[in-house]
């Protein structure tokens, strides 16, 4: 295996590769912004990139476990030189939301609904998709370019400036975006800013929040146990980190033990935590049963629980009932929300929330592409559920034969076997798995450039997913996969006699599933490779195919890099 996957780093292409085309494939290493800069959006990105260590304060999170204060910590002295302060923070009346599963669309649906009735909205989650502006929305949408770079070098600067002072430290990725959104939201005077947990809660960096408005904690689940804990409990631990006291909390439903650890929090913290009834027990006189604009069975508790953060910030932005909220400062403990009626600004606000890459079909020809970024075996769950009924809805409709095909990866500890077990009852006719790479001749696109992950620990990953799908469908491993590498070219794909495959790239996998249907991939500017003739031989079913359905999860990043492609609007 590291023999074959070698022959990567061995290409003469890889070596002559530009450094932005470099930068592209996702190779590691330590990156020196660059020495002229031309102050714009590209040059912003490109030097964001250089604190892309995510991957090192993970490990350094790791090994200071027992002091994981000192992280959070670190974040108020970063803020200060940044020229903020935790008071100014108080003025973004917060609605601040972690969880495990269902956390950003539950931050979607809230963040509509308060846009639907004319408040300033600012919107702060991770990960992007396809920009990294995609993080700091303000009234829905992302920032622009612009306005990225303007804010950016404001706060890059004041960091650069002050970092001989202080070490020579300067905040990783993720920290130093959390308080570009700080400064972003209070210069754009938003009335709301909607903060999404990066991870776990009590020592994610957005927890330098003081004074929230109000709270929530979406379905947990196992995930990031080497930070958070390998139990539920310990998780709800971590989730509960981000009460504050007398500010209220709601929580959707959770499993006995975890919201046992939730309640002890809240009472310990002195916060006001209640549960969320279910969507079915909201009654509108209005217009009947709540519609909502995301897909999927699992979007009914997070809207359920937007549904509580948007009216308890309501009733306290508009005084009309802030006694009683009022009245429960001090409290703590656990009780249940009341299923009220909602407003019809509400209504319309669930129904046209859109959240990209979860439960989002595109329909193009005789293609349709299922996407959805679950990277746990629960939301997995929850993706097999939904893709199952819609693309049995579908195939029920249409006219000729349909071919199903899976296009997999996954990044960190995931458990990629359990997820592929998973998607198992799904029948897909192949399974074709590639790294998050975008493309591997490719214009610099420094938004989805990934210094954390090698390309050779990527190819093996995907090349043990093959190994896991073959196995499960109990077929015998086949010893020798080589890569097949084009003349003078990188590597194309491992040829298996099977109906899975491994892509260097979202696009040679992309334009290799659709066999030249979908025009936008099929633009000549979106030059791959070719593929050899034994390759493409095994397309002969697509080829033959009326309409070919394609899946494509397991990560964030992945469906991002797709939307690349499937949606070039959203990188312009």
């Amino acid at each position: 295996m590291t023999g074959r996957v070698h022959a990567w780093r061995r290409l003469p292409a890889l070596a002559a590769l530009p450094r932005c085309r470099r930068w592209t494939l996702g190779v590691s290493g330590t990156r020196a912004a660059p020495r002229r800069r031309r102050m714009d959006y590209q040059d912003a990105v490109c030097t964001l990139n250089t604190l892309q260590t995510n991957a090192s304060a993970l490990e350094q999170v790791r090994r200071e476990r027992g002091h994981p204060e000192v992280q959070l910590q670190a974040m108020f002295g970063f803020l200060k030189r940044a020229g903020l302060t935790v008071e100014e923070l108080d003025h973004l009346n917060i609605i601040h939301v972690t969880g495990t599963k269902g956390k950003g669309s539950t931050c979607a649906f809230t963040e509509q609904i308060l846009r639907s009735y004319g408040f300033r909205t600012g919107f702060y989650s991770s990960p992007h998709l396809v920009q990294v502006r995609e993080r700091i929305r303000v009234d829905g949408h992302p920032i622009g370019r612009d306005l990225f770079a303007k804010y950016f070098w404001e706060v890059y600067g004041r960091l650069d400036q002050t970092k001989d002072t202080h070490g020579g430290t300067m905040p990783a990725y993720f920290r130093f975006l959390t308080i570009l959104a700080f400064h972003v939201f209070l210069q754009e005077k938003v009335d709301v800013a909607v903060i999404e947990v990066g991870l776990g809660g009590a020592y994610d960096c957005t927890n330098i929040i003081r004074k929230p408005w109000v709270c929530g904690i979406s379905s947990l689940g196992i995930d990031h146990t080497s930070i958070l804990g390998d139990t539920l409990e310990k998780i709800a631990w971590q989730k509960g980190g981000i009460f504050k006291p007398g500010v209220p909390a709601f929580t959707v439903k959770q499993q006995e033990a975890p919201m046992t650890v939730l309640q002890e929090r809240a009472k310990d913290i002195g916060c006001p935590l209640s549960v969320c009834p279910e969507l079915d027990q909201y009654q509108s006189s209005v217009s009947g049963p709540v519609r909502l604009g995301l897909a999927g069975l699992h979007q009914r508790s997070n809207a359920s629980l937007a549904l509580q953060l948007a009216h308890c910030w309501l009733q306290r932005r508009c005084s009309a009932a802030e006694a009683a909220v009022a009245s429960a400062e001090g409290s703590g403990g656990l009780c249940a929300a009341p299923a009220f009626e909602p407003s019809p600004r509400m209504l319309r606000g669930l129904a046209e929330t859109e959240w990209q890459g979860r439960n989002q079909c595109l329909t193009r020809s005789s293609i349709t592409y299922f996407l959805d970024g679950a990277h746990t075996t629960r939301s997995m769950q929850a993706c097999v559920s939904w893709f199952s009924e819609a693309a049995a809805q579908r195939e029920a409709s249409a006219t000729g034969s349909v071919v199903r095909v899976l296009l997999f990866n996954a990044t960190g500890e995931r458990d990629c076997v359990a997820m592929l077990k998973l998607l198992l009852p799904c029948h897909f006719d192949f399974a074709v798995f590639c790294p998050n790479i975008t493309e591997t001749i490719a214009a610099c696109n420094a938004d989805q450039q990934n210094f954390n992950v090698s390309v050779e620990n990527m190819l093996t990953r995907c090349l043990d997913n093959q190994r896991s799908w073959r196995v499960l469908h109990g077929q015998e491993e086949e010893p020798a996969a080589e890569l097949l590498i084009g003349s003078g070219g990188l590597p194309l794909v491992a040829e298996r006699r099977s109906a899975t495959l491994v892509f260097p790239c979202i696009l040679s996998a992309l334009q290799w599933i659709t066999q030249g249907r979908d025009s936008v991939l099929s633009d000549p500017s979106k030059h791959v490779a070719p593929v050899k003739a034994s390759v493409a031989a095994k397309g002969a079913l697509l080829q033959e195919a009326a309409n070919i359905h394609v899946l494509i999860t397991g990560s964030l990043h992945l469906v991002g890099g797709a939307l690349k492609h499937l949606e070039p609007s959203l990188a312009s």
